[in-house]
């Protein structure tokens, strides 16, 4: 048999401990705090410099992928590459790159305005950082390569 419980009163804590629902996210602040001594083990200027030596080796490779077109020329550019490919849906690019386990993003990228600017619908966006290597760049371009040639 269940029993019925009723309330009949509650008592509250003090501002602002009142407002936060639920339990505080302790394993969120425990994995925050060992990310930021991973970082700190690596270095901010070691990590930088990985990154753009990656996104300049990639911006390399994917000059030699048939279609492909690189968006935007900025002076200075991070570990991100947007990209078309004439005759590929972005979407089609991106599932065919995830069934071959490499994982970009597909679409507007909360950039809907921009991309109209652009006269685009949609890009593929692949994004570099410290777990990156060489290897992976690679691989990004020969399974492009691939798909160019599924497409044409």
């Amino acid at each position: 048999m269940i029993s019925s419980v009723t309330f009949e009163k509650s008592t509250w804590a003090n501002t602002p401990h009142k407002f936060e629902a639920g339990t505080p996210a302790i394993v969120e602040t425990l994995g925050l705090g060992a990310a930021i001594r991973w970082v700190e083990s690596i270095g901010f200027d070691a990590i930088e410099a990985h990154e753009q030596a990656l996104t300049t080796y990639a911006l390399e490779k994917l000059a030699t992928v048939p279609g492909l077109r690189v968006v935007g020329a900025p002076k200075q550019r991070g570990g991100v590459i947007s990209f078309t490919m004439a005759d590929v849906h972005p979407h089609d690019i991106a599932t065919l790159l995830d069934r071959n386990g490499i994982a970009v993003r597909a679409g507007q990228h909360c950039a809907e305005p921009l991309m109209r600017r652009l006269g685009l619908h949609a890009t593929t966006r692949a994004s570099f950082g410290v777990y990156t290597d060489t290897n992976d760049i690679d691989a990004l371009a020969e399974t492009l390569v691939r798909i160019r040639d599924f497409f044409v």
